[in-house]
């Protein structure tokens, strides 16, 4: 009797939790386990904020707002508009609706919970079971960029300054200290088939996972880990991937993001997926114990992102070394 394929996916908030949302289509087929970057959290009017973990949350729950690939969708902002006329800060757009998740969050939180159970919580409240979202860490992991503007946190340099200094170095504040969560490491108590890296953002997205003391060696279990490219053509879909990949001295293109990876965690991955149009830089892999494929990574819509998951599945299951029966 066959088994569902257990996988794992690292995400962050934009690409991940699209192709989040298509792997959750597989369901039961998989069994499947989100891991939610937290590099991202940080405290705004005194309420711990998680971003990438909501827009992965709203993504499965089909309540994100697609179009501006964050937030929740039907969102109001009456709070934000009095906080404003207030005098207080409006740089980072908090609406009604993703406000309440924060405040019951936080409230979590005051009673004793790590981000595990409110996760576990939360993923029960948006009825998205059986699939799991759980954070990276239950500790603190922070992303800090050093720029040309000095050093900045996360939020601060992707909202509050949209991207414009040149970032000279990306430090992970907490990743020494940081272990995998225990949503996650309940999950991989039962087995890992297989990790997939979403085409989210590498430095700023996936490697505050991967940076966590133990995540590499949890995950290396796993028969088989693939990685999805979060460029097309030399170009990111949404977000700064590319501005930085140059800034930082790398090729913005996907072969350069594959070498990206390979270095920091050589032989981590052992199947990158390029899209269609980067065929020439799949060919550069040739003779590579890392395989290849080419397939349509552009996720403009539900049926795309689903159609990506099956496809990567499929690759999967088309060079796994142990199977799932």
């Amino acid at each position: 009797m066959t088994r569902p394929m257990r996988v794992v996916l690292l995400a962050g908030g934009g690409g991940g939790a699209k192709l989040a949302a298509g792997l959750a289509a597989l369901v039961p087929t998989i069994e499947l386990c989100v891991v939610a970057n937290t590099g991202d959290d940080f405290e705004h009017l005194g309420l711990l904020i998680c971003p990438d973990f909501d827009s992965v949350l709203y993504s499965l729950a089909k309540q994100l707002d697609t179009k501006k690939g964050w937030g929740r969708d039907g969102e109001t902002w009456h709070v934000l508009g009095e906080l404003t006329a207030l005098g207080g800060p409006d740089w980072f757009g908090v609406g009604d609706r993703d406000l309440a998740l924060h405040l019951l969050r936080n409230s979590m939180i005051h009673k004793g919970y790590d981000l595990s159970r409110v996760a576990a919580e939360l993923c029960g409240h948006f009825d998205i079971r059986p699939t799991r979202v759980v954070p990276a860490s239950d500790q603190p992991v922070r992303t800090v960029l050093t720029t040309t503007e000095g050093q900045l946190d996360f939020q601060d340099y992707f909202v509050g300054r949209r991207c414009q200094p040149e970032v000279i170095s990306i430090d992970y504040v907490g990743v020494d200290d940081a272990t995998p969560s225990m949503g996650l490491t309940a999950f991989a108590r039962e087995g890992i088939d297989a990790v997939i890296v979403a085409p989210s953002n590498p430095l700023l997205s996936i490697e505050p996972i991967l940076r966590i003391t133990g995540m590499p060696a949890l995950l290396s279990d796993a028969d088989q880990i693939v990685a999805v490219s979060p460029l097309i053509d030399g170009q990111a879909i949404k977000g700064p991937l590319a501005k930085i990949m140059v800034e930082l001295g790398r090729q913005p293109t996907s072969a350069g993001w594959a070498e990206l990876v390979d270095t920091q965690h050589p032989n981590f991955v052992n199947h990158w997926i390029f899209d269609t149009q980067d065929q020439r830089h799949a060919d550069r892999f040739a003779g590579s114990p890392q395989t290849t494929a080419c397939m349509n990574t552009l996720m403009n819509d539900e049926g795309a992102a689903t159609a990506l998951a099956r496809a990567i599945i499929q690759a999967l299951l088309s060079t796994n070394r142990q199977g799932c029966a």
